[in-house]
């Protein structure tokens, strides 16, 4: 029997191999593609322009693949698309040499890479409904694939040149694909609550989704959390080879950003409590994390000091990711679930990448990198006060409810 008959034999299996692939493929876009576009003579003003373009687009896509991917109840077939538009559009880009075709065609791609991991969350979610599985025991696979496949990328970027990423990125994305058509439908995806959304035409109703108070306010305090974060993104890279770090030591970054992500997604798998209260708190904890994280990169001097600070990463992002991630099932319901994640996905990649895309390269080129993650510090500050706030109203609210039920039992 071959290697993929006996995958689709077992299709908790196969969501974790299409996790490490699809992971692995961007983390080693997401390293060193600016660096491409530094080498291509392009500013740090202009290469947060062009990165900006992605989350401007996702206000659109992602709203717009998680319409759709609810209405067919086919998250699979929705991942599928998105792979091959994205893989056919970033090759294009690499094998362009007018500006203003590069320009168009990363647009292009943006509009299929930015729904990638709010739609492989809804696979997932999907997928373990029902089951003993947990949310982290699968995401810690991408997490395992970042790491393992940036750290792998620094050294080849290094014999190959960079003006090579093209095929690097090429055999990764590849490969997704063909681990996407594998994926099993998830069981519950006719159920007859879905069934009965779609006749209804009310799957994907963002209008329902944002009325609620709870979740408006976290996706407002998410924005302001995730523009430092993807300002990180976007120039630590640069930042690390302007202090004279080089390809190999920009992928140790990346793996040590990543690699601690597992023992904390499985620590949230067994510890987190599926409550309001419970899931501010740990928010709040993790932005004060992202605070520290943010003035430590300020005071670096070396990209040495990067490479070790980086490793707060796998406790600010997966925390932060995997606490919103279940914080936006729990406060939305079932029928729109692929819809909501993709507005959790649009905060923290959208409205926030966008504004660190610009802003950002403006702060990087004209100030400095100390003074952008200064700034980031002080916005991670201001979201600890925030999630603060709403864990303080949560435990309030949850002991009038106590109180309340005890007094009707008395009633009674």
């Amino acid at each position: 029997m071959s290697v993929i008959a006996r995958l689709k034999d077992h299709p908790f299996g196969v969501i974790k191999a299409f996790s490490f692939i699809l992971y692995g493929a961007f983390a080693i876009y997401s390293a060193f593609f600016p660096l491409y576009l530094k080498e291509l003579g392009i500013s740090s003003v202009a290469i947060g322009l062009l990165l900006a373009g992605g989350p401007i687009l996702s206000l659109i896509a992602n709203p717009f693949w998680g319409y759709w991917s609810d209405r067919l109840s086919n998250v699979r077939r929705i991942l599928i698309i998105l792979l091959i538009g994205s893989f056919l559009s970033l090759q294009t880009v690499f094998f362009t040499n007018s500006f203003p075709f590069l320009v168009t065609f990363l647009l292009v791609f943006f509009c299929f890479q930015s729904p990638l991991f709010a739609q492989s969350n809804s696979l997932i979610l999907e997928a373990i409904e029902h089951t003993s599985h947990k949310f982290g025991s699968f995401r810690l696979w991408g997490a395992l694939g970042w790491a393992l496949m940036a750290l792998a990328t620094g050294p080849v970027m290094e014999w190959l040149g960079i003006r090579d990423l093209w095929k690097v990125c090429g055999v990764m994305m590849g490969l997704s694909i063909v681990f996407a058509w594998m994926l099993p439908q998830a069981q519950n995806s006719g159920n007859r609550e879905s069934e009965s959304s779609i006749k209804n035409g009310k799957k994907g109703n963002y209008l329902r989704i944002m009325s609620d108070k709870w979740f408006l306010v976290f996706i407002l305090m998410g924005i302001l959390i995730s523009i430092p974060n993807a300002m990180n993104n976007t120039f630590v890279s640069i930042y690390m080879s302007e202090l004279g770090g080089n390809s190999s030591l920009i992928g140790w970054s990346a793996f040590f950003a990543s690699i601690f992500e597992i023992p904390v997604y499985l620590l949230f798998d067994r510890f987190l409590r599926k409550d309001r209260r419970s899931m501010f708190f740990c928010l709040a904890a993790v932005s004060l994390l992202y605070a520290l994280r943010w003035f430590l990169m300020a005071a670096a001097t070396s990209p040495y000091h990067i490479l070790f600070i980086q490793a707060l990463n796998s406790i600010t992002f997966a925390g932060y990711y995997y606490v919103g991630t279940q914080l936006t099932a729990y406060l939305i319901p079932p029928a729109y679930r692929a819809s909501g994640q993709a507005v959790y996905a649009l905060s923290w990649g959208g409205l926030s990448g966008m504004v660190a895309g610009i802003a950002g390269g403006l702060i990087f080129q004209e100030l400095g990198a100390h003074a952008m993650y200064t700034i980031s510090a002080i916005m991670a500050l201001i979201g600890v006060a925030g999630f603060t706030s709403m864990f303080v109203i949560a435990a309030r609210l949850e002991v009038r409810q106590k109180n309340a039920t005890q007094y009707e039992k008395t009633l009674l």
